[in-house]
């Protein structure tokens, strides 16, 4: 026992550690898991970590709770830096209770929540818990729905990121998939409405923790989890990364970089990428080429960081730079699906489209889409309302838009993507840009239908019309002479270019109409 009062708080600071003790600790290691304080003390900048409410534990006295009052109560929560930036954290400690989630511990994540939008820094949340905690009853339930208006209220104003490091599971689920970002370990992590066990129960259905809601499902089947990792440590590098292209909130300019471009020792570098564009597309437009490879060729070496990169992958989304200034990266990319718009690639790059937006993050958008995917299946699932989503975002953003238009742009996808129509700043063409209605051989099927069938020889015609039309139509002069292409260039013209929009796209001042909100297509 304590003789004096520095000792009671020694004690009491040094229980605060201890979590839900060593066998439990030992436990979550042998999962291949960190503890909620290893976590913290790994993401933070080595001595930065200021703790709140260290001392707080719960005050339930049902089902003999009374009797197991954890100081902390099952979450480290607090402020530090990470490459010396304020942000504010919390932690679930799945030793405690399993992490689970109680009417103090819902009131320390909200006090930190409150200090990060009052301050203006990014929230952090590292989520590892089994759920509400079922001795509290709505108590706990009440205790989500207090976190859930917060991170609205947070939303578009401070950077929230979710690292998914354990079992998220029931209602907890929200508060990640109302963040701007979240991310999961492989075999570890998962998210769920309802368990495996609920599900067999109700519907007879045996699936496996994974299958339903582990790593891989929310990366490439539900779009819910933007990057898995292979472990919490790479999962925390992945987080730095991602910090230092955001600012610390709606108000604050993205931290910039030097610029390769002043740096005589990537001038070398820099040419053979410009040279190399040249090469990246295919004479042939139906075939495919990574569009990945060229976005890497034009933005600063080593600043290519995809979001979603797992899901919808016909659609790329990336935060990268340009002369040092983080920019927001959207791109068909003919290698998945020829680059074509479905429902997920919409609703992905839509998504993408606002979160830029919201902390002012210029955009800069690479079109080769040969159009929406066609089929039943897309139509009936919603393609119309889901596609208006991602015209929308970008009919929507105030920020600087980029555009350039590497092979084809046809029908309504030409418009969806940054075109001059909606609002673009600065529009770009290659020479081989077709910028039509559709492909030169659909066109003339229509157009010259009854000659074509008419003719001695249907296929000469056909060829001979298909050609006379694109030299006419497949090129991106048209849209030039009407001014929807600010200007052809060449492909080693491009970082060049877009430098130069974007220096002059930065005062951009966009007036809008007065109103409450939109009403976005959801």
């Amino acid at each position: 026992m304590p003789h004096n009062a520095e000792d009671k708080l020694a004690e009491l600071r040094h229980a605060a550690t201890l979590g839900g003790g060593e066998d439990k600790v030992e436990a979550q290691h042998k999962r291949g898991k960190m503890t909620a304080r290893e976590r913290l003390n790994l993401l933070l900048d080595p001595g930065s970590f200021t703790e709140l409410d260290a001392l707080a534990r719960h005050d339930c006295q049902d089902f003999g709770m009374g009797e197991k009052r954890v100081v902390g109560d099952g979450v480290v929560t607090g402020f530090g830096t990470v490459g010396g930036r304020l942000v504010y954290v919390f932690s679930q400690d799945f030793t405690v209770f399993g992490g689970s989630l109680s009417k103090t511990m819902a009131r320390k994540i909200c006090k930190v929540m409150d200090m990060a939008l009052k301050n203006g820094a990014p929230m952090i949340g590292i989520n590892d818990s089994g759920g509400a905690r079922i001795q509290e009853g709505v108590a706990s339930l009440g205790g989500y729905a207090d976190i859930f208006y917060r991170n609205v209220q947070a939303s578009g104003v401070v950077p929230q990121l979710s690292l998914v490091m354990g079992p998220c599971a029931g209602g907890a689920v929200y508060s990640p998939a109302i963040t701007d970002c979240i991310f999961m370990v492989d075999r570890t992590s998962h998210m769920f409405i309802t368990g495996p066990d609920v599900i067999k129960t109700v519907t007879g259905e045996v699936i496996s923790f994974d299958d339903l809601g582990g790593s891989e499902t929310h990366t490439q089947k539900s779009g819910v989890c933007d990057r898995r990792f292979a472990s919490e440590a790479d999962l925390i590098q992945g987080v730095k990364a991602w910090l230092s292209y955001l600012p610390s909130n709606n108000l604050d300019q993205a931290p910039i970089a030097a610029d390769p471009d002043l740096d005589e020792n990537h001038a070398a570098g820099l040419a053979a990428n410009a040279a190399r564009l040249g090469e990246i597309v295919p004479d042939n437009p139906n075939h495919p080429y990574d569009m990945t490879e060229l976005i890497r060729l034009v933005v600063d070496q080593g600043s290519f960081f995809e979001i979603k990169p797992e899901y919808a992958p016909q659609l790329v989304t990336a935060l990268a730079r340009l002369g040092g200034r983080p920019v927001g990266i959207v791109a068909n990319n003919p290698n998945h699906l020829a680059g074509v718009l479905d429902i997920n690639a919409s609703v992905k790059g839509a998504r993408f489209v606002r979160f830029c937006d919201a902390f002012n993050i210029p955009l800069v958008t690479f079109v080769d889409v040969p159009g929406f995917l066609p089929g039943s299946d897309q139509e009936t699932d919603g393609i119309i309302r889901h596609g208006a989503k991602l015209l929308y975002a970008y009919a929507e953003a105030t920020v600087p838009k980029l555009t350039v238009i590497t092979r084809k742009a046809y029908g309504g996808a030409y418009d969806v993507m940054s075109s001059k129509h909606i609002g673009a700043d600065l529009n770009l063409a290659w020479p081989r840009a077709e910028i039509a209605v559709m492909g030169a051989a659909g066109a003339c099927n229509v157009i010259f239908k009854g000659e074509i069938a008419a003719a001695k020889d249907p296929e000469k015609k056909r060829q001979e019309v298909v050609a006379q039309y694109a030299e006419k139509f497949a090129n991106p002069y048209v849209a030039a002479d009407l001014g929807y292409i600010d200007a052809v260039i060449y492909p080693n013209e491009t970082r060049a270019y877009l430098k130069r929009g974007l220096d002059a796209t930065l005062g951009k001042r966009t007036a809008r109409p007065k109103r409450k909100h939109g009403n976005i297509p959801l």
